[in-house]
């Protein structure tokens, strides 16, 4: 390995410990946030959905 892949290996596990700690310092508004982003999943879902529906409706 040359240097550079050394570096980007010791900042990855740098930053994976910072993020894991971070994640387990706000662990309540983690959970909120990845509830708010399945709610956007499914919204979006939906309205694709709807659009292709009225796609397919229309030929």
């Amino acid at each position: 390995m040359d240097k550079t892949g050394i570096i980007a290996l010791i900042a990855g596990i740098v930053l994976l410990i910072i993020g894991g700690y971070g994640i387990w310092v706000f662990l309540p508004d983690v959970i909120v946030a990845v509830k708010g982003l399945i709610g956007i999943v499914v919204l979006l879902a939906g309205l694709m959905l709807v659009i292709f529906g009225i796609l397919i409706v229309k030929e």
